[in-house]
């Protein structure tokens, strides 16, 4: 007769653990990071945040110190608050900080453990990164790509024009219509594309699934066994649908990539320069995952620090205003900027690197996993525990940037008597092993966005009836942290600016 568990059986299973945690425990060869005190058997799991985590670790950090733990079912979770801190450990210790954490609904539940984001360090996850380095491991590699950046570029700012109460949409496409001619050979419709459609709603789910604390069973994983008909479990109905979605994220592209391969009209891509190595059940696995991961990781990022830019050239025209004068003094009003021109254009660029330290993509980074115990700063880590980079805190650590809820560009430009406070891409794109391999694509296409965006439109509030919409400054909660939605008002600069956006376009077609 099948057996099912039942919320007597996991109380008793929760005692046990913690009895069987007491009896044989590993010793300590020191006292864990200080933190919030617990609950017998639980922990802290009622003290974790469901929401904006990264401010409350912060405030953690403001209480107990730089190096923070938690116990949650006996998992123990290090939140470190010090860029100090992250980079002696995730950067110089990267040999045992560099693996994943499983997470058990944003992974194995809802798939993500596929892509390299979640990828358990090994093998697989080695040569996955091999293939990278191939295609965008460096900035020369990048470079490859600077046409095809600065032709759907081009395209956004038209679109932009065309539809500029939609920003969000529209800089998805763009960012989709890059990252997929790369990966896959595909080009984007220019209406509604179901592949960029699929690919948004599961990287969105990604955010949600993989959030720290937000599902019991990723610090509890016999949850999962809990039958879906009991009362509490609606979340395993989310994770067998985000699987499907993941399912669909990955397929739809290849599937289509391998088809053109066979009819000898496929692109070269990614998938195409990948298979040529040979092709086996292996091999066609770990390039399709790889190739999905080129586009889940970078083209959602890439849009949450594009709309931050928007955000921000909304509530900072002085900002705004310093970029464009730039601009015009530089390049002037006859053509629109390109990547040849950005070490010519120090505000705009100090401007982009403003945009990811002022909110970031990822306050908390992804959880690394230690793979042996460890001292730091006096305080034992043991294995397995689960550690958590605060990005967020980092580039708001008054030690590092003046005033650092200011949006203000100029701190990264030296001035006579004051050094360039540190760049926050130091620690906006990961640590050790783990650091983003598509840093250098991510970078290009968001200094090209903003630029060309700067030189071609006048961003503002919004004005109705005679009053100014005061947008608010929102984010949304999750691994990937988007501005929540905003107005603004998006026009050519002038008309000279209206003809040079036409004029680009079509010289497209």
């Amino acid at each position: 007769m099948p057996t099912t568990l039942t919320i007597v059986d996991i109380g008793l299973i929760l005692v046990g653990v913690f009895l069987l945690q007491r009896a044989f425990g590993r010793k300590r060869s020191g006292p864990l990071p200080p933190g919030p005190k617990g609950l017998p058997i639980i922990g802290n799991v009622l003290d974790m945040p469901t929401g904006h985590e990264w401010e409350t670790f912060a405030t953690w950090g403001e209480r107990w110190g730089d190096i923070v733990s938690v116990n949650l079912l006996g998992q123990t979770m290090v939140i470190l608050n010090s860029p100090k801190l992250a980079l002696e450990m995730l950067d110089k210790k990267s040999a045992i900080y560099s693996d994943r954490p499983t997470l058990t609904m944003g992974g194995e539940l809802a798939g993500w453990d596929r892509t390299l984001v979640l990828l358990r360090y090994g093998t697989v996850f080695r040569e996955t990164r091999r293939l990278f380095s191939q295609l965008i491991g460096s900035r020369k590699h990048v470079e490859r790509f600077h046409s095809l950046f600065e032709a759907e570029t081009r395209k956004f700012l038209y679109r932009l024009m065309r539809h500029p109460d939609d920003v969000g949409k529209q800089v998805r496409k763009t960012a989709g219509s890059i990252i997929l001619m790369m990966s896959h050979g595909y080009k984007v419709q220019e209406e509604e594309d179901v592949i960029v459609n699929t690919v948004d709603e599961a990287v969105d789910q990604f955010s949600k699934a993989t959030a720290p604390g937000a599902f019991l069973v990723d610090v509890f994983p016999i949850l999962k066994y809990v039958p879906s008909w009991m009362p509490g479990t609606e979340w395993k109905k989310k994770a067998a649908a985000w699987r499907a979605k993941i399912d669909e994220m990955c397929d739809l592209p290849y599937n289509l990539a391998k088809d053109q391969m066979a009819a000898g009209t496929a692109k070269h891509s990614f998938v195409t320069s990948a298979l040529e190595e040979g092709v086996t059940p292996e091999r066609e696995r770990i390039v399709k995952n790889a190739a999905s991961s080129l586009y889940s990781g970078g083209a959602d990022t890439t849009v949450s620090a594009i709309c931050s830019f928007f955000l921000a050239m909304t509530c900072f025209p002085e900002a705004q205003q310093k970029a464009q004068e730039e601009i015009d003094a530089v390049i002037g009003p006859d053509r629109l900027p390109t990547l040849a021109d950005r070490d010519r254009l120090p505000y705009v660029n100090a401007l982009c690197m403003e945009v990811l330290r002022w909110n970031p993509v990822v306050p908390l980074g992804v959880p690394h996993r230690l793979c042996e115990d460890d001292v730091q700063s006096g305080c034992f880590i043991p294995k397995d525990a689960i550690v958590i980079a605060n990005v967020w805190k980092f580039l708001h650590d008054r030690q590092l940037y003046t005033d650092p809820y200011e949006f203000n560009p100029d701190r990264f430009i030296a001035q006579p008597g004051r050094d360039a406070e540190q760049d926050p891409r130091e620690f906006a794109f990961g640590f050790g092993r783990r650091i983003c391999p598509g840093l250098h694509l991510a970078d290009a296409s968001i200094f090209l966005s903003c630029a060309m965006s700067l030189a071609a439109f006048k961003i503002s509030k919004v004005v109705e009836d005679g009053k100014v919409i005061e947008p608010a400054i929102e984010y949304t909660s999750g691994t990937i942290s988007h501005p929540a939605p905003f107005r603004c008002s998006i026009k050519p600069r002038s008309e000279k600016a209206e003809a040079l956006i036409l004029h680009e376009y079509a010289d497209l077609e």
